[in-house]
């Protein structure tokens, strides 16, 4: 009787043992795509985030916390709410406790950050720029008046004089232009009417190299900010001079096409000097990677072409920037 009894009870085990498997089955699939929704959401959270267990080993990260290089062992509790550098970059950090679990956030604020320094830096350099207007302008007019009267033997050391005077005055007013802003004022003009200002303004640029420079500029007329676009011009033409200033290259080349391209006007403005160091960087104010500059000639760039409708890009092909603009 007693074996007929577990024959039974095994029978209607063994009956019931498909759906059980089907039930646990069921379970370790909810279980899966459970643990799948979390690893998404970790993924897709816009900070750096850590899991802890007890002894310091990390339960589970995202990506973006392995991007940071952060060790999340030096990280204590008390450190919640304060922001930490590391590698030119800056990170708010909170820390709790859940569960038996620290659990830790990053939140990348490198870019608020650089917007605040450029702010403090561009009121700054306003200030400096305003200054040193009235004694650089005295300058440039006393030096005039003695490349007048000095020496022919003296006169290129004067004319050098003048050349450092003129940068300056440049470097004044791309200062004030970036931080009071600028208002154009558009009048019909041939693009090659800008050749002269741009043959104008090597002249007065100071370089060792043998440099030759093409300027392709069609007669069209456009409906532009004349200064404005030729001011654009020459700082991709001076970035271009000091790029092959610094290469191993002893003769540079640097030249300017001009296409129509529907209602764009394209200027293609090339070089072969120094390859581009740091892209993602090249329009960062106040940031430059060359021996000499300000590092406000390319933002200021961008920023005319951007109030002309248009935009600047680097080359594909080639080391230089395709400027387009409109100018019906």
């Amino acid at each position: 009787m007693q074996n007929d009894k577990y024959s039974v009870e095994t029978k209607e085990l063994l009956k019931q043992l498909p759906n059980l498997i089907e039930q646990i089955d069921a379970m370790e699939k909810d279980f899966l795509e459970q643990r799948a929704l979390l690893k998404e959401v970790i993924e897709v959270q816009p900070t750096a985030l850590w899991v802890l267990n007890d002894d310091g080993s990390i339960y589970v990260s995202n990506e973006k916390a392995r991007a940071t290089q952060i060790d999340p062992l030096t990280i204590r509790l008390e450190q919640n709410d304060t922001e930490i550098e590391i590698n030119d970059k800056f990170y708010l950090l909170q820390v709790s406790k859940q569960n038996g679990k620290t659990i830790i956030t990053a939140t990348d604020n490198t870019k608020n950050k650089r917007n605040e320094r450029l702010i403090a830096m561009g009121q700054m350099a306003a200030h400096l720029a305003h200054e040193i207007r009235n004694p650089i302008g005295a300058a440039a007019i006393l030096t005039s008046t003695l490349f007048n009267k000095v020496d022919i033997r003296a006169k290129s050391i004067v004319l050098e004089i003048k050349k450092s005077i003129w940068r300056v005055e440049r470097i004044v007013k791309a200062t004030l232009l970036f931080s009071k802003g600028f208002t154009l004022n558009p009048r019909q003009f041939a693009l090659s009417d800008l050749i002269a200002e741009l043959n104008g303004g090597v002249a007065n640029y100071s370089y060792s190299k043998s440099i030759d420079f093409s300027f392709n500029l069609s007669a069209v007329k456009v409906s532009a900010d004349f200064d404005l676009i030729s001011l654009a011009l020459q700082n991709i033409i001076f970035n271009a001079i000091d790029a092959i200033e610094e290469c191993e290259n002893e003769d540079g080349a640097i030249v300017v096409n001009y296409r129509k391209n529907g209602e764009f006007h394209e200027l293609e403005i090339s070089d072969n000097g120094k390859p581009f160091e740091n892209k993602e960087r090249l329009f960062e104010a106040f940031y430059t990677s060359k021996t000499k500059g300000h590092g406000l000639g390319l933002i200021l760039t961008r920023q005319i072409i951007e109030a002309h409708n248009g935009n600047l890009t680097l080359l594909e092909d080639k080391k230089g920037f395709l400027f387009r603009f409109t100018g019906a």
